[in-house]
């Protein structure tokens, strides 16, 4: 069964642009656009690996971050931010 990675990201392009490459070695790929809905898969789905963008609508990416290091399913979820805030 094939490592699970949540991408939580509101750019259309990028999340495209990363799920084809992602999936093209193998991994399953599940995307989310708000921090909100993002937060719900990563507590339902309990992904492999975490990319996440900070700027999201309606919850911020460093909140999807602090909600997950204080569930205890999701503490040791490994996180890479993928953004563009400088």
């Amino acid at each position: 069964m094939a490592e699970t990675i949540l991408i939580i990201e509101d750019e259309k392009n990028i999340i495209e642009l990363v799920k084809y490459n992602l999936e093209q070695e193998g991994f399953r790929v599940l995307t989310a656009s708000r921090g909100n809905t993002g937060l719900e898969t990563a507590l339902k789905q309990l992904p492999s690996l975490l990319i996440l963008d900070l700027m999201l609508p309606e919850m911020s990416g460093l909140e999807v971050c602090k909600a997950l290091r204080q569930n205890p399913k999701t503490k040791s979820l490994p996180i890479i931010m993928l953004t563009a805030k400088g």
